[in-house]
């Protein structure tokens, strides 16, 4: 069952300005959703819909396999979020910020504690939030969306600000929620080599349109099929005519040439055809498949 399902989702700013167009966004309960795009892809403008923090303008959207329009108080309750910057109260501590929330969500007072350690927050005291660095608030931030326990979280940037430490002990954290209790968990990030590190799933948006949607194995397979081999060669456009003249689909990158093949044996055999002819081979290596080249390629083309 999906936790979140939208259905030809639509925005647009104008008439000439389109974000988002015709989106079937699946998040399957209990998955960890990486939801990736450049800047300006319309990740933030899909949340903040999925939220109710902007009109919907076409399609539909449902939480918890309920219609959003007619239940969204019911859902929010059970939704934690953070989208973009931080909300806080400036004035107040970390406790006391969690404390007003905590009346309106009537959670336990133990709970505050509880996920001020989760976070790394228990030793501030009475220090006041804005005297926290961007680090700190956005820890106290994701406490604010833990407050209540919720089986949903929907986090955009959650790692903005955080030193390498604090990146790994917000990933072990997400890691354990979903781990533990089952929390499905929604995240963009522009840190894709963090992202690949948790996400079950992976949902790549460039200029409005959902370019592919499925979990992380599905994707790395997909591109699988269109990595190869990069050669290093003393006379590299010598070496993709004599590669071309074979009838092998290569083309030349950056002083390099790449095979489009993942098969060992047709890459050994391109190494001897290419040694015959005098053309000295240094380097061969495959394609990268991590999530990053992935991104880009997909992105780029």
């Amino acid at each position: 069952m999906n936790c979140i399902e939208t259905k030809n989702l639509g925005y647009r700013f104008s008439e000439s300005q389109t974000v988002l167009s015709s989106i079937h966004l699946q998040v399957p309960e209990g998955s960890i959703y990486g939801f990736l795009g450049p800047n300006g892809a319309g990740k933030t403008t899909t949340l903040k819909l999925i939220l109710g923090l902007l009109k919907k303008q076409e399609g539909s959207i449902s939480v918890f396999n309920t219609p959003f329009d007619a239940n969204r108080i019911e859902i929010l309750k059970k939704v934690g979020s953070l989208i973009e910057s931080p909300s806080l109260y400036g004035h107040l501590s970390a406790a006391d910020n969690l404390e007003i929330l905590r009346r309106i969500y009537r959670c336990p007072k133990e709970r505050i504690a509880e996920v001020l350690e989760i976070v790394g927050l228990s030793g501030t005291g009475t220090k006041k939030a804005r005297q926290f660095s961007l680090g700190m608030k956005q820890r106290l931030s994701i406490a604010v969306a833990l407050l209540h326990n919720p089986p949903l979280l929907i986090l955009d940037e959650p790692t903005n600000g955080l030193d390498p430490n604090g990146i790994i002990e917000i990933r072990e954290l997400l890691r354990n929620l979903n781990n533990t209790y089952k929390t499905t968990i929604v995240i963009s990030s522009h840190l894709l080599s963090e992202i690949e590190k948790i996400v079950s799933h992976v949902g790549i948006l460039n200029r409005g349109v959902l370019l592919f949607q499925g979990t992380l194995q599905e994707l790395q397979l997909k591109q699988a099929v269109s990595s190869g081999i990069r050669f290093g060669t003393s006379d590299p456009k010598k070496a993709l005519s004599l590669l071309l003249e074979k009838g092998v689909k290569a083309e030349l990158e950056n002083s390099e040439i790449v095979l489009h093949t993942s098969s060992r044996e047709t890459a050994a055999e391109m190494n001897a055809l290419l040694v015959h002819n005098n053309i000295s081979v240094f380097q061969m290596s495959p394609e990268k498949n991590d999530l990053e080249s992935i991104f880009i390629d997909l992105t780029k083309n």
